[in-house]
């Protein structure tokens, strides 16, 4: 007799007051089906409506009278079963990001529905030839057997046919197919077919050989993998230097030690070009995973990697979350890429995720970047105190003796002052110029993410920042006033209408589009063929790789882009790439300002001379001096990394110090000022008592009213990140207790 088994299940609704597992019953009959992770139906409620859950543990003990313990209904046929490592990392990410465990389970388990398989069917000759070619004689000489005698002639000569040849190309009917498969002559089998995403690779694998630097860091990865440890690992080469080379070498040993591997690449750089060389080394057993993909093209990948059927996926920072059972390494390229931080709950890091998730499996992290984040490259040093040390490895050399561009950089307040008000420089207008008699490319990258807002001197370049975080101010418009504020701590001050350090007038907020330097480009150069590429030209499933395969196939002379045009593309015939309004983050209300502009330029100015043809650079800036693009210009990440460590230390930045941001909002503007107050005083009142922890603010959010929402923004700094939970459970307790839960909403922000 089965002994009676109960399951801590978490019921799927969104309310913070039901986050908390319920039990239930298995019934006997499905106690071979249901384990941790396991989607399920149950009766919920005093009407017992029946809703979607997930079981979260399973005991042979109940918590309560077993008479009022109601039974699951059935196993749900409608998601994914996740796996017990990927459970325990949702329960991780609800503590450590302050989360509900709903938010944390929808993330880990981000495909839901199932969508209509896909099978494919084949008619099959079951009698014994001999038998078969007897019958055929028989109905050869038969009337109105022509049906059949096509139908068996075929199947003798191929043993097989496809299902759709035989109904549409025979024109056999149902009626025919079911008087053989009467007669146990013929059989038709279904097998399902799974969407895949990737096209067959046209051209075959080219084995490359590891030059000794690309060597030593796949040898020395692949030592650690075999120890079975959790270790992290960063590959820091310079653009163009191999990165996927060695990842692939790593890759291969992996595998064959049957273990499973995941790949995460930023959104915009997985393009064809790139799951191709994948694809062509390790054939149908890698898939990947992008938003572009049909619902049905995901849940297939996921159902493949669940029953073991691939060995590799690829894909943005949801490819975590694959349910991989044999996980044996995590990569993540392009390591410091914004894009691995998920910006809606559970507010994550996929490189904070991917360490959890590499321990839960005894896997190793592998990180890659030419130019890592801060907080990467911060735990490779030899002082570093903590247990989370990450070993380094460099690549200091292009592969194929290609060379590293040329850079020069220019500096636009000369060219004001030369009365050129042009967003092109005279430097840049003749490099474009050569670039297009010698019939070779050039790419145009505008950096114009987060300029509206800021001021700046266009004389001496000068920006207005608060005098307490050393972070851009943003302009806010009204009707009486304009104003600058801080959005950390709340500083204001009145808009300046002449530069403070020089009194030029040439101060204010500046804007310029990829449209805008298209326009100027086609007018300065028209015998240039030109393409764009922006959040408005790649709508559409394949609107980037269309783009990217015409630029490749020199269908455009210049490439004019944001962001997107600058990761990890390789185009041999590039040998120019300009940079316009290269401090442009510099500016943006953000600590990460001086790091994110180092890693755009530096990533920027590696498309150039990738090929056999030596590559050119021009930086256009209005800071020349400052280190962020001074040390970008020179490829000296080093450099770079000390001077911007040395002033996350001096303001307590992460990842010298802890930083959580609590973020609340409500459509009412008094309540979401009576809660931030709330929170504010209880976060202040512990912090008294740890005289390392600092409150920022209380400051309105960048964007104070947005759907009708009133947002306000907290910022605590510290050392320990215990006091920093202690705060956060302290500061939900207060809130929940003296505020209606479905009034408002409150989100932690770990970093």
């Amino acid at each position: 007799m089965l002994r009676t088994l109960y399951a801590d299940v978490i019921v799927d609704i969104s309310i913070e007051a039901l986050d908390k597992t319920y039990q239930y019953k298995i019934p006997p009959e499905m106690q071979k089906d249901i384990k941790a992770g396991t989607p399920v139906i149950i009766p919920f409620g005093k009407g017992n409506r029946m809703i979607n859950g997930y079981v979260v543990g399973i005991s042979d003990k109940p918590k309560f009278d077993e008479n009022r313990i109601k039974s699951i209904e059935t196993v749900s046929k409608k998601g994914i079963t996740a796996t017990q490592a990927l459970l325990s990392l949702a329960c991780w990410m609800k503590e450590y990001y302050g989360s509900t465990m709903n938010d944390a389970i929808r993330t880990i388990m981000p495909v839901k529905k199932k969508v209509r398989e896909v099978t494919e069917k084949e008619v099959v000759l079951k009698a014994a030839y001999k038998d078969a070619e007897a019958l055929l004689s028989v109905l050869e000489k038969r009337k109105n057997s022509a049906a059949m005698v096509r139908l068996l002639g075929e199947l003798i000569k191929k043993g097989s046919l496809d299902y759709r040849y035989v109904r549409k190309h025979l024109n056999i009917s149902m009626s025919t197919l079911n008087s053989l498969l009467g007669k146990d002559i013929i059989d038709i089998k279904s097998s399902r077919m799974y969407r895949t995403p990737i096209s067959d690779a046209e051209m075959p694998d080219k084995k490359v050989i590891l030059n000794d630097e690309q060597k030593k860091a796949a040898d020395g990865i692949i030592e650690g993998y075999k120890q079975h440890k959790n270790m992290t690992f960063l590959l820091h080469g310079v653009t163009g230097s191999g990165k996927t080379e060695v990842y692939m070498s790593v890759i291969e040993k992996v595998i064959a030690d049957n273990r499973q591997v995941i790949m995460l690449i930023p959104e915009i750089a997985l393009t064809y070009q790139t799951v191709q060389r994948f694809y062509r080394r390790f054939k149908d057993r890698v898939s990947i995973l992008n938003s572009r993909m049909s619902a049905g093209e995901r849940y297939d990948q996921y159902e493949r990697a669940e029953k073991g059927e691939i060995d590799i996926i690829i894909g943005p920072r949801s490819a975590l979350f694959v349910p991989f059972e044999r996980l044996g390494l995590i990569i993540i390229d392009e390591e410091h890429e914004d894009s691995y931080k998920s910006e809606t709950p559970p507010k994550y890091h996929a490189r904070e995720v991917a360490k959890k998730l590499a321990g839960l499996h005894n896997a190793v992290l592998l990180l890659g970047s030419a130019t890592p984040s801060v907080d990467t490259y911060y735990r490779t040093q030899p002082d570093y105190p903590y247990e989370d040390k990450i070993i380094k490895y460099e690549l200091h050399e292009r592969t194929g003796r290609a060379s590293l561009p040329e850079v020069e950089v220019v500096d636009m307040r000369l060219e004001i002052r030369r009365k050129n008000y042009s967003m092109l420089s005279r430097t840049l207008y003749n490099k474009i110029s050569e670039c297009l008699k010698r019939k070779e490319q050039a790419m145009l990258f505008i950096n114009r993410r987060g300029y509206t807002g800021f001021v700046s001197c266009r004389n001496c370049g000068e920006s207005i920042k608060c005098p307490n975080c050393d972070i851009s101010l943003t302009i806010h418009y009204t009707k009486n006033t304009n104003k600058m504020m801080c959005h950390m701590c709340g500083y204001e001050t009145t808009t300046v209408t002449r530069c403070p350090k020089c009194r030029s007038a040439y101060i204010g907020g500046f804007g310029a589009g990829t449209q805008k330097i298209e326009e100027l480009i086609q007018k300065t150069f028209p015998q240039a063929k030109i393409m764009r590429m922006d959040s408005d030209t790649t709508s559409g499933k394949d609107g980037h790789e269309k783009i990217l395969a015409a630029f490749a196939n020199h269908e455009a002379d210049i490439l004019i882009g944001t962001q997107m045009i600058v990761k990890g593309h390789d185009f041999p015939l590039v040998t120019l790439v300009g940079i316009l309004a290269a401090d442009m983050t510099l500016h943006i209300n953000d600590f990460h300002s001086a790091e994110k502009t180092f890693e755009l330029l530096v990533q920027a100015a590696g498309r150039a001379g990738r090929g056999k043809l030596p590559g050119h650079v021009v930086i256009q800036t209005y800071k020349p001096e400052h280190y962020a693009v001074a040390c970008a210009a020179a490829q000296d990440y080093k450099t770079f990394f000390e001077q911007e460590i040395a002033y996350r230390k001096i303001m307590k930045y992460p990842p010298v110090s802890y930083m959580m941001t609590v973020f609340i909002s409500s459509d009412s503007e008094k309540l979401s000022a009576d809660i931030t107050d709330t929170a504010f005083k209880t976060a202040d009142s512990i912090i008294k008592t740890h005289t390392d922890t600092i409150i920022i603010g209380p400051a309105p959010h960048q964007v104070f009213k947005a759907n009708n929402m009133y947002r306000y923004l907290i910022h605590i700094k510290g050392d320990n990140i215990i006091v920093l939970e202690g705060i956060r459970r302290a500061v939900e307790n207060a809130v929940e207790k003296g505020f209606e839960k479905d009034k408002y909403v409150m989100q932690f922000d770990m970093q």
